[in-house]
């Protein structure tokens, strides 16, 4: 699950870098940026977690966004480690790339916004995955542009490669069943310069 929040992130970086109006670098706001994602257990349970480490930005026209997975918070301590553990099979981090046109997005000023087709590449136990997403970026100061999900981003945890800790999960939790199709929704902060603000 972790993998689909990665590559959300690493879209709207890329975005950032677009919303430029000079071809600077910027920093990812971590105090300010999360990745939410739910899951439905039992097929009418829905819950809804988040990862909260995440760091970054954009440099040189190329977005890159590390998620720490030790930050996936369940609202319960158990699960977040059963997560670790069974999930994320101890990784420490994700990560999300994307290559951006700086342009695309010039002349946004403070209060502008846009729509963006993003595509990325998630990296998560070795694996690496696209994603696409239509994000909003939304210059919401000189140095600041904060870029949403414009829609539910679905990723299958097949595709992840983490199939296997689902049913690991699921057995220890003694389910009938989790959902395999994650829906994903993000924000990230965006401040201009190498320094988080």
């Amino acid at each position: 699950m972790g993998k689909h929040f990665i590559r959300a992130g690493l879209i709207g970086a890329a975005m950032v870098i677009a919303g430029s109006v000079q071809a600077g670098d910027w920093t990812l706001d971590g105090g300010m940026s999360k990745i939410a994602f739910g899951s439905v257990k039992n097929e009418y349970n829905g819950e809804s977690h988040v990862f909260t480490g995440l760091s970054g930005g954009v440099k040189d026209g190329m977005a890159d966004i590390t998620i720490d997975l030790t930050s996936v918070d369940t609202r319960i301590d158990i699960r977040n480690e059963r997560m670790g553990e069974h999930v994320f099979k101890g990784m420490a981090t994700a990560s999300l790339t994307a290559e951006m046109d700086m342009t695309a997005m010039e002349g946004l000023a403070p209060g502008d916004g846009m729509m963006v087709e993003l595509d990325a590449t998630l990296t998560l136990l070795g694996e690496e995955v696209p994603v696409f997403a239509p994000v909003f970026v939304t210059r919401v100061g000189d140095d600041k542009v904060m870029v949403t999900s414009d829609e539910l981003v679905f990723l299958a945890t097949d595709e992840l490669g983490i199939d296997a800790g689902i049913d690991m999960l699921q057995e220890i939790a003694g389910l009938d069943g989790i959902t395999r199709s994650v829906p994903i929704t993000f924000r990230f902060m965006f401040t201009e310069g190498d320094q988080q603000s």
